[in-house]
């Protein structure tokens, strides 16, 4: 697999948690595919922002990529988990070992599918309830079991994306470019 991702779109997502980890990966060199979960790939994400997909859900082979992130914000982690083509792919990944990063409302959506039970997670404080015991992480900003990078919200994009670039490309990369984004 090629050092890439895919961000899962839909209207309502927050806007900084889709365009910080985006900005840190691809500045360390992975290829990132920002997918609407609609054919429209004008998405109207919260706060009165407007993020262009870069091609739809619908025309991508997920198998592909290296990692599937997740992004929060309320409308759009409901509008992400009416996508059936993304939950399968969120549990097709977690059964399977494969990369996944959710963060803020994000992980819900693992929860929601059962994803989580023996797992470590973080998440915007308030998601986590439903959550099978011991899950919750509620001191780490972003938190790392095995194939699964959650984060806790907006405040937590850039070194999200710090650790998804960790997870993809490996220290030195990672640290290049928080040292470029003065990131100590």
């Amino acid at each position: 697999m090629s050092k890439s991702a895919v961000v899962f779109l839909a209207d309502g997502c927050e806007p900084l948690e889709v365009v910080a980890p985006t900005d840190v990966l691809r500045r360390g060199g992975v290829e990132v595919v920002l997918a609407s979960i609609e054919d429209d790939l004008t998405i109207r994400a919260a706060h009165g922002v407007t993020l262009v997909a870069d091609a739809p859900l619908s025309a991508l082979d997920l198998t592909g990529f290296a990692l599937a992130v997740a992004p929060g914000g309320s409308v759009g982690v409901d509008n992400l988990g009416k996508s059936a083509r993304v939950m399968a792919e969120l549990t097709r990944r977690m059964e399977a070992g494969e990369s996944v990063a959710a963060i803020c409302a994000g992980p819900m959506l693992l929860a929601r599918a059962g994803l989580l039970n023996g797992r470590a997670a973080t998440c915007y404080p308030s998601c986590e309830e439903g959550w099978p015991a011991g899950v919750y992480q509620a001191d780490a900003a972003v938190c790392v079991d095995g194939n699964l990078i959650t984060a806790t919200g907006p405040g937590a994009a850039l070194p999200f994306g710090i650790q998804l670039l960790r997870t993809l490309a490996g220290d030195e990369a990672a640290d290049a470019v928080a040292a470029d984004m003065l990131m100590k």
